[in-house]
């Protein structure tokens, strides 16, 4: 397979092929799979993230910075760097898993990111992989606001609503477009106490309801 459209993504070129193909295979593919990359690249990550906060925000405490910490190594912002870097298109997996939309899966995409991270750590040492952790994570480390709010769209929606006692979001998908690689999911959110309805996409399902749900908390903070 060839590697230099992902490479040049990632903006890392592997001396060693074969590793970076092991952080791309899911254990559903054979024994030789990328579980220890994983858990090699999810403390490489971990490590490489604080260190960019505590030199970021020099009077920030710990707790704030553990809590901005975990708001950029959870699953939803690797699963959206796999995208960007269009990784489903390069994972090994097994028969089922392909079946069974296994590239498309959040977990397995932000699995493999992490295999990657732990693959440059293996090849090049820590510095190398991260100055490219840093690179990948820019926008996300640029737009951090410490002392805001790190929950999600959908959950304060519904802490909104739940604060005066009206009745939770209904959400339904409204349209599943594009090739099952690159899909684009389209989202209704109604609230039914207020009359209000908004639309929202995304890669998943779940970031199209997050979309839906940002511009219902627009509306009701307008």
């Amino acid at each position: 397979m060839a590697f230099a459209a992902l490479e040049k993504n990632l903006g890392y070129v592997f001396k060693d092929k074969g590793l970076l193909q092991t952080a791309l295979t899911h254990r559903s593919h054979g024994n030789c799979h990328n579980e220890r990359l994983e858990f090699l690249g999810d403390g490489v990550l971990n490590c490489a993230i604080a260190g960019v906060l505590f030199e970021r925000f020099p009077t920030l405490p710990e707790g704030d910075l553990s809590r901005l910490r975990a708001h950029l190594v959870r699953q939803e912002p690797l699963h959206q760097l796999a995208l960007h870097l269009h990784l489903g298109e390069y994972l090994r997996l097994g028969e089922g898993e392909m079946r069974s939309g296994g590239h498309q899966r959040p977990s397995i995409l932000a699995d493999a990111v992490e295999a990657l991270f732990g693959a440059v750590y293996l090849e090049s040492g820590f510095d190398a992989a991260a100055r490219l952790i840093q690179a990948l994570f820019a926008s996300q480390l640029a737009a951090l606001v410490p002392g805001q709010s790190m929950k999600d769209p959908k959950t304060r929606l519904q802490e909104w609503l739940q604060g005066r006692h009206k009745s939770l979001p209904r959400y339904q998908l409204l349209e599943t477009s594009g090739a099952a690689h690159d899909q684009r999911f389209h989202v209704a959110c109604q609230l039914d106490d207020l009359g209000i309805i908004t639309q929202g996409m995304g890669a998943t399902r779940r970031l199209a309801e997050q979309a839906a749900a940002e511009k219902a908390l627009e509306k009701l903070n307008s």
